[in-house]
């Protein structure tokens, strides 16, 4: 990578550090913001869920926009949008009695900006690295998330001990400031031309085609990981506290373990993707789905808080496994100018399963603890085998399978 290139790209992977705190600043805080909120577990699930399905249904229209006006004028609004909702959060928990739904309001704003950020900054890696380094950047990308992963639990439990809602007030400070970097720094590349809505039509159908198949398997393959990661998340932040007892920010120093780990998984499969591609990519995503669903499988059964530690980071390295793999095959199944659309549609399914899953394992563990997980466990069995029979390297150009 060039040095001039290494420069914006180091601001454009703030894009994806930026998002991810979106829900992951929050985890560790959902006991404590259940607290003075004074709402239930259901309710404070619905913290995540407000920002994750406005972002979640936003992603497609930002993808398609960015493929006609370009990615840059859609990120850097959504981030300075993204920062807003957090600021309306903040003050609404700072001088109302009861903020709640104000702070939702705040956080259906956040998603709405969300939604133009990470999946238009992996469209703009793909538009850019053409070659083998495209798996290198695309695992920078998804360790950068993963990055934000492991920081804000930390940087969140450790803003809410000043002030419960402090970490409503971060939001602004990271959007505005990758918002402007990205401004500034970010390049594209030009496009000769405007692809017209029947030219992208035509584009799109002969890709669903040809690839619909194994697409879709992918993209509920990313449902199902972040259902689970985040929906395991917040039992996990639940069960340190009240279980556990431990403080604030030792659990949030004790979350940030099995997703930082993650991080460096992901960071480790988009190096090593960057010289073996056709050949191991199924490898990865088989042994990544076994590794969630075996801790899917035990999580019920470990009582010991270092067992649990040990469960919740094998989730977490079988995710960092299996995500950078699919972003590659879904980044490269595509050309330039139906990129930002496809790669926007599998970031809305993703986004869905981070919305869902807080809430529903909030129901499911309130009702049957053991089954609930012991079910997921089975589901990720059968998407699993499914795996096994999907030829991921059709997906892949011809270049990318040496």
């Amino acid at each position: 990578m060039k040095s001039e290139t290494r420069v914006w790209f180091s601001v454009l992977m703030s894009v994806p550090f930026v998002m991810v705190t979106s829900n992951s600043l929050l985890i560790p805080l959902l006991p404590s913001l259940q607290e003075n909120l004074r709402v239930g577990l259901f309710e404070v699930g619905l913290i995540i869920t407000a920002f994750s399905i406005p972002a979640g249904l936003t992603i497609p229209l930002a993808g398609y926009l960015s493929d006609l006006w370009g990615r840059k004028k859609i990120m850097v609004p959504a981030l300075i949008l993204f920062g807003s909702g957090g600021l309306v959060a903040g003050l609404a928990a700072m001088v109302m009695d009861d903020p709640y739904y104000v702070i939702l309001g705040g956080r259906v704003l956040q998603g709405i900006g969300g939604g133009g950020t990470y999946q238009i900054a992996m469209a703009l890696a793909g538009d850019v690295f053409q070659s083998q380094e495209r798996s290198k950047v695309l695992g920078l990308l998804e360790a950068a998330n993963g990055v934000g992963k492991v920081v804000s639990p930390i940087l969140g439990s450790a803003l809410a001990l000043v002030l419960w809602y402090l970490p409503f007030f971060l939001y602004p400070v990271l959007g505005y400031l990758s918002g402007f970097g990205v401004l500034r720094f970010v390049k594209e590349p030009k496009r000769e031309r405007m692809v017209s809505w029947a030219e992208k039509k035509q584009a799109l159908k002969e890709t669903f085609r040809d690839k619909g198949k194994a697409l879709m398997v992918l993209a509920f393959n990313g449902f199902l990981i972040l259902f689970f990661l985040f929906g395991i998340l917040s039992f996990y932040s639940d069960v340190l506290e009240k279980t556990y007892h431990l403080g604030q920010f030792v659990r949030g120093l004790v979350v940030a373990i099995p997703v930082g780990l993650m991080a460096l998984t992901s960071w480790l499969t988009g190096t090593f993707l960057q010289e073996r591609i056709a050949k191991i990519l199924k490898i990865l995503i088989v042994l990544g789905l076994f590794m969630i669903a075996i801790s899917l499988f035990l999580v019920s059964f470990v009582r010991e808080l270092y067992l649990l530690l040990l469960v919740v980071s094998i989730l977490g390295v079988g995710s960092g496994l299996v995500l950078p793999a699919i972003n590659l095959l879904v980044t490269s199944a595509i050309g330039q100018a139906e990129r930002g659309t496809i790669v926007s549609l599998y970031g809305s399914v993703r986004f869905f399963g981070a919305a869902l899953g807080p809430p529903a394992f909030g129901l499911a563990v309130s009702c049957l603890q053991l089954w609930s997980f012991i079910g997921g466990g089975m589901v990720i069995s059968a998407i699993f085998l499914t795996a096994l029979i999907v030829n991921q390297s059709q997906l892949l150009p011809d270049k990318l399978q040496s």
